[in-house]
């Protein structure tokens, strides 16, 4: 559960997040955030420096809750099957499920909503938003690269480029399936994603 102060910084965290998401994160306060979360001015200031760094604490919390979620999947396929490509068609069917079970794991992404403003952050957290992408990257590399040992791909393929097309079609379907104010599309084009997989990598 985590000490008290955890639990309220956790509890700021959350309520800061949510707001962001829907608001941007110029169009969030700090004394919106205070008011929403229920804490005095010197509560929160006891907890985080300023915006600056609870921008900071944002982008880490997101970051390490999106990789654990991948490689929580990512394990559970290698342990369910032993072919590499199965293994990440797998993953990929894992994933869809879960975004269309539990819509609200994704109700948008903090690191295109930051992408969006990188004017209004330091050097620190466009460093830390790339990164991201660069983590995302190397989990899916990993399975593509396993997959090519085996099955060479039937056209030339950069695999770097097919691991961040994962990272694309998940971020344009968040897009998406808000714009649509429809839950399923990021489901149905991590699937779609899947589908190229398989005809890249699969026999004829």
């Amino acid at each position: 559960m985590g000490t008290k102060g955890e639990r309220t910084r956790e509890h700021v965290l959350a309520t800061a997040e949510t707001l962001i998401l829907s608001r941007g994160y110029s169009g969030t306060s700090i004394d919106e955030i205070i008011s929403q979360s229920g804490l005095t001015k010197g509560g929160f200031f006891y907890h985080f420096e300023g915006k600056a760094d609870l921008a900071r604490h944002l982008m880490r919390r997101y970051l390490d809750k999106d990789m654990a979620f991948f490689v929580e999947l990512s394990e559970r396929a290698r342990s369910l099957v032993d072919d590499p490509l199965q293994q990440y068609l797998l993953f990929l069917k894992l994933l869809a499920e879960a975004m269309v079970e539990f819509p609200d794991a994704h109700p948008g992404c903090l690191i295109a909503s930051f992408t969006y403003e990188a004017h209004q952050f330091d050097d620190q957290v466009r460093a830390m938003n790339a990164q991201g992408f660069l983590s995302w990257r190397e989990l899916f590399l990993g399975h593509l690269e396993e997959i090519a040992k085996q099955s060479p791909p039937k056209t030339e393929q950069p695999l770097e480029e097919l691991a961040d097309m994962l990272s694309s079609v998940m971020e344009g379907g968040i897009i998406m399936s808000k714009v649509l104010n429809d839950d399923s599309v990021l489901g149905v084009q991590i699937l779609q994603y899947r589908n190229y997989i398989r005809l890249v990598f699969g026999d004829d």
